[in-house]
């Protein structure tokens, strides 16, 4: 088997809103849209598609189910530069910046679905 290309599928209520809020505020560019999907690329990361809750493409137990519990993790060259950025764009920060004691260090935003995004960089823990 060989993988091409890799993605996470979301399920969200707008996924309009969703897919604007990953190519305004994260570069990524629609690749595919129809009523009720986006799917969303970028070079250096997986691609990301938005599927609309009650859509018959998911398994039947699972179509009205909402994108929770799930964080889509970015790792960054500059944390510090892509939080001033994103707050100063009006982006509303969910988790402020913070360091983890095993060498994390992150914050959070939330999409208008309620979709957690996480910006991760790796320090070297303190002691280290």
């Amino acid at each position: 088997m060989k993988i091409t290309a890799t993605a996470i599928s979301l399920t969200v209520d707008d996924v309009p809103a969703s897919a604007a809020f990953l190519t305004t505020h994260f570069g990524f560019q629609e690749a595919m849209a129809a009523d009720g999907f986006a799917s969303l690329t970028r070079e250096d990361a997986v691609n990301v598609i938005f599927l609309k809750r009650g859509v018959e493409v998911l398994p039947e137990g699972f179509r009205d189910q909402h994108a929770a519990g799930v964080i889509v993790a970015f790792t960054v060259d500059d944390l510090p530069a892509e939080y001033e950025r994103l707050k100063g764009a009006g982006v509303d920060i969910s988790m402020e910046l913070r360091e983890e004691p095993w060498g994390e260090r992150l914050f959070q935003v939330t999409d208008p679905n309620g979709v957690i995004i996480q910006l991760v960089d790796w320090v070297t823990p303190a002691g280290e």
